[in-house]
């Protein structure tokens, strides 16, 4: 062991960062929070690893390109626009 060690390049935080995870901020409308919520808590399981797996299940079965999805999502949103017009 030594008398003295120099930190002034040690940085603040976990040794090993957390790999293939990344905290986010979004709005999700409440009773879609409150059914995976439900559903997290039935599994035994949290919330937030419920709807990680229902993105990751929506993302395997679609394998189109994100400008054909969003083509579709338009042309459905432009259909209820004209029946609620």
């Amino acid at each position: 062991m030594f008398k003295e060690y120099d930190f002034s390049k040690g940085r603040r935080g976990a040794v090993l960062p957390q790999k293939g995870k990344t905290r986010i901020t979004i709005c999700i409308d409440t009773d879609v929070l409150e059914w995976f919520r439900d559903e997290a808590e039935r599994e035994g399981q949290g919330y937030q690893t419920a709807i990680n797996r229902a993105l990751r299940n929506y993302i395997k079965q679609d394998k189109r390109p994100i400008h054909e999805i969003v083509r579709e999502v338009v042309r459905q949103e432009m259909r209820k626009s004209k029946k609620a017009s």
